[in-house]
């Protein structure tokens, strides 16, 4: 079923058409995902390739092989057919007269992408401040000049070989020439160029090059091999970064790999081997950015993080185990480990990364930051009960240690006396 590219005309006569979106919903659990089976034709009838993993925040991988185009995840048909729309909007008709036969000029070096259109001749600028705009520029495709050459010169031969079947000479070719307005000859090249860009070879082509450049949209054969083999390549690909000495500026690169390997909450156990050593806590703050592209709002990711610094502590026992605490602190503080996979880690030993007696010993050297933590949070909430109660008569006080904001109640009269607080930094 066809449907208008530019969904806002009704005109069932509408010129522009382009075929409906057709996803399937494959998989279950972590390995849900949904293939857009039809990807190619909408891509040819827009003369772009629409990215959806942006928009979703989710991978997306094309298998070209097999031409499907794959997105992390469950979505719906017509929740991608709206994002469609926008990409449309944005990226596919022109800003002056809503045609969609326009083209795109990547300007890397001066980050600009300029659009232009072939039905009212508008030239214009793109907001990149767009994050697609964002991609798109770090993965610009390759310059087509020379298929479109080759294509114009067979072209070329072939319409003097009609002639000359058609008994005219290059003279009357030449004198047919000379009738056409030099915008009306400009405007043919450039459907030249339109017509050879919408064909399959060359969308075909183009969804290699970004794939080429995007490894984090290929679909691969490493997804077929077990997870301790996923595991070692990723292992693998971030000691390259580091032997390299590009590991600093490579944190986008490493998250990509691991989604591509689909070993992403385990990444964080990876990287504290390769990137802690006995200076754990100066590189905590060195590849916080790293670490945080995988432990962000991702708790098992945490998990994962908590069992590689027990190994680290293992291998460097002398001189972390005494540190453990304000190690974890460290962490905390960082946004790298949230409250409660800390208190969740240190409510039962286990044998998992370490002897069960390191282990022990390490879960007694961390009680006074767990001990500090829990306060914290008791305080919070009864600060947050307190305010249920009685509104007035109230203080917002703002505690470094704990990184949060507290309300309590003010009683100048009956003062009651604080337990003493546990100084974190004096661990």
């Amino acid at each position: 079923m066809s449907v208008n590219v530019n969904r806002s005309v009704s005109d069932q006569f509408y010129r522009y058409k382009m075929p409906r979106l057709i996803a399937k919903v494959e998989g279950k659990g972590n390995g849900i995902k949904t293939v857009i089976v039809n990807m190619v034709d909408v891509a040819k009838a827009l003369n772009r390739f629409p990215f959806f993993g942006c928009e979703l925040g989710a991978q997306t991988q094309f298998d070209t092989k097999n031409d499907r185009y794959i997105v992390n995840g469950s979505h719906e048909a017509n929740k991608l057919q709206d994002m469609l729309d926008g990409f449309i909007k944005k990226f596919v008709l022109c800003a002056e007269c809503d045609n969609p036969e326009t083209d795109l000029h990547v300007n890397p070096k001066k980050q600009t992408i300029g659009t232009s259109c072939k039905a009212c001749g508008y030239r214009g600028m793109l907001d990149t401040r767009h994050k697609l705009c964002t991609f798109i520029l770090k993965n610009p495709p390759e310059s087509t000049d020379s298929g479109s050459a080759s294509a114009k010169k067979e072209k070329e031969k072939k319409n003097r070989k009609k002639d000359k079947e058609n008994g005219s000479g290059s003279g009357e070719a030449g004198t047919q020439d000379s009738f056409n307005a030099p915008e009306a000859v400009d405007r043919d090249d450039d459907d030249e160029d339109w017509a050879e860009e919408t064909t399959e070879e060359a969308q075909r082509r183009r969804m290699e090059e970004i794939s080429d450049h995007a490894k984090n949209l290929t679909l691969s054969d490493d997804l077929e091999k077990p997870l301790e083999e996923r595991v070692n390549l990723f292992y693998s690909f971030v000691k390259q970064k580091k032997e390299s000495g590009t590991i600093d500026a490579a944190d986008k690169e490493i998250l990509a790999e691991a989604e591509r390997l689909d070993v992403k909450a385990m990444g964080p156990l990876i990287l504290s081997e390769l990137l802690f050593d006995e200076n754990i806590r100066d590189q905590i703050k060195k590849y916080k950015r790293h670490f945080l592209r995988f432990c962000h709002n991702n708790k098992k990711a945490q998990k994962y993080l908590m069992g590689g610094f027990e190994c680290v502590v293992k291998l460097h026992q002398v001189q972390l185990l005494p540190r453990v605490a304000v190690i974890l602190k460290d962490l905390y503080d960082a946004d790298l480990l949230e409250e409660d996979v800390i208190l969740s880690w240190a409510e039962k030993v286990s044998k998992k990364y370490v002897s069960k007696e390191l282990a022990k010993e390490i879960h007694a050297k961390a009680a006074p930051f767990v001990k500090w933590l829990k306060e914290a949070e008791e305080e919070s909430e009864g600060s947050e009960e307190e305010e249920e109660e009685d509104d007035e008569n109230v203080e917002v006080v703002y505690s470094s240690s704990a990184r949060e904001l507290k309300v309590e109640t003010v009683k100048p009269e009956t003062p009651e006396k604080e337990e003493d607080d546990i100084d974190i930094d004096a661990i």
